[in-house]
């Protein structure tokens, strides 16, 4: 039965995965910077940005 009061924590997805499916050319886009730190996490939203701006330079 569902518990209105209960708190669930969100699951999150490997890093791994964000680095590999998540093109770095969308990281323009607002969304999918929301979508990366939803569900890969903030450590993983930061790797992700690092890699996009490696490539840049």
């Amino acid at each position: 039965m569902h518990n209105p009061n209960q708190t669930v924590e969100p699951e999150i997805i490997a890093c791994e995965i964000c680095l590999k499916e998540i093109p770095k050319s969308d990281g323009t886009i607002t969304e999918v910077d929301d979508y990366v730190m939803n569900y890969f996490g903030l450590e993983c939203y930061k790797q992700w940005q690092e890699e996009d701006r490696d490539k840049n330079e």
